[in-house]
């Protein structure tokens, strides 16, 4: 596929996503959307790729939301369409079995603030400012924002961010948990780096299966959870990438792990 608005490639282990509409603070479009979503399988499919790193191009913004010209357009039909397709994207990249870093280095609006949520990880500039705003335009967030935020930061700073539509200060961010770290703008894409290739260097199968404990026990009862992570600890058990992990530890040298 040639990528128009966003840029894709690959080295070391990560998959870069770079949004690549910077005239319009790289808003979403459907055209945007697609490309994402053709990336995301890519990137899924490639053996090679252990971690994704997603970010804006430019300096003042990550993604500022959805392309109001293209929104404005909608019909209640379309409308549905629009949210559930994106909705469809986000969930692949929350769900793909491969960690997502989110390094946001500027607005993350509406839509933007939604892909971040959908990352594993979300690491921030100081000049970052994140929120829902769609209440400002006579609409609500579509993409996944009212599940997302709710679960990740609770139920009162959901309401607070989607009912008020104001943006809040990557300090601000840090500390209500919607981010985990904040650097400083020209920190911020090698800090995204470093923390992927302290991920690479881990298990791929093992990584694989505590993303999946996390995310699908966070919606079960604790007892649930605790026997999914049970039940995924002894899959870990059978794998060649544990006997060579114990093995190392045991002669003190590093692991090569092979994914199986």
């Amino acid at each position: 596929m040639a990528y128009e608005n966003i840029l894709y490639e690959k080295r070391d282990g990560i998959a870069y996503i770079i949004f690549n509409r910077p005239k319009v603070l790289n808003a979403l479009n459907r055209k945007t959307v697609e490309e994402l979503h053709h990336a995301l399988l890519d990137a899924r499919d490639d053996a090679s790729v252990r971690v994704l790193i997603l970010t804006g191009a430019g300096e003042k913004s990550f993604v500022a939301g959805a392309d109001i010209s293209e929104l404005a357009l909608e019909t209640p039909v379309n409308g549905k369409e629009f949210s559930l397709y994106g909705q469809s994207v986000f969930h692949l990249l929350e769900t793909m079995g491969k960690p997502s870093i989110c390094a946001i280095n500027g607005f993350a609006l509406g839509g933007g603030c939604e892909l971040a949520l959908s990352c594993t990880i979300r690491i921030a500039s100081k000049t970052a400012k994140l929120g829902q705003p769609e209440v400002k335009l006579g609409i609500l967030p579509g993409y996944g924002g009212t599940q997302r935020l709710a679960r990740l930061c609770g139920k009162g700073v959901a309401q607070e961010l989607c009912l008020t539509g104001e943006m809040i200060l990557a300090d601000q961010a840090l500390r209500i948990g919607l981010v985990n770290h904040v650097y400083e703008p020209a920190e911020l894409l090698p800090a995204a780096e470093a923390m992927g290739k302290k991920i690479i260097a881990n298990a791929p199968l093992a990584v694989k299966y505590a993303m999946e404990a996390i995310e699908r026990g966070v919606e079960m009862p604790q007892e649930e959870g605790l026997f999914l992570e049970a039940t995924l600890f002894g899959l870990a058990c059978s794998t060649e990438d544990m006997r060579e992990g114990t093995k190392a530890f045991l002669e003190k040298r590093p692991a090569q792990f092979r994914g199986k």
